[in-house]
């Protein structure tokens, strides 16, 4: 059932979100670190084991593959909205920086795209 998907994501942010808060506690900083990246890797991990550990059923396994695909990319859009307020509060050090490392991004993907069909062209001819 989807359900248990739900309550396997809510599980994980729960346990996220106390990690990162405790963690934060730990450096110094009133704030949660890392709370979002540490519930990500429990979902990743619970779901992998999952299919091993645990004796789902077929809509169970079903719920939580769709939260997990759902999880991650609507938790980084709100972390990135965040970071992007903090960015542009913080001054113009801190947007420069971004647009930066996005520009800088952008102009790799060519070139690990080369690296790949090198590698890909090298594997395909030899066998």
């Amino acid at each position: 059932m989807i359900v248990y998907g739900v309550a396997l994501l809510s599980a994980c942010l729960l346990s996220g979100a106390f990690l990162g808060d405790l963690l934060g506690e730990m450096l110094g900083v009133q704030a949660n670190v890392g709370g979002v990246g540490i519930a990500m890797l429990l979902l990743i991990l619970l779901h992998h084991y999952s299919g091993r550990q645990f004796a789902l059923g077929a809509e169970t396994a079903k719920g939580i593959t769709f939260w997990s695909a759902m999880y991650i990319p609507i938790v980084i859009a709100m972390a990135a909205k965040q970071n992007v307020y903090a960015a542009v509060t913080s001054g113009w050090v801190a947007v420069l920086a971004g647009v930066l490392a996005v520009v800088l991004s952008f102009a790799m993907v060519p070139v690990l795209s080369r690296m790949g069909n090198k590698i890909s062209g090298e594997t395909e001819g030899g066998s």
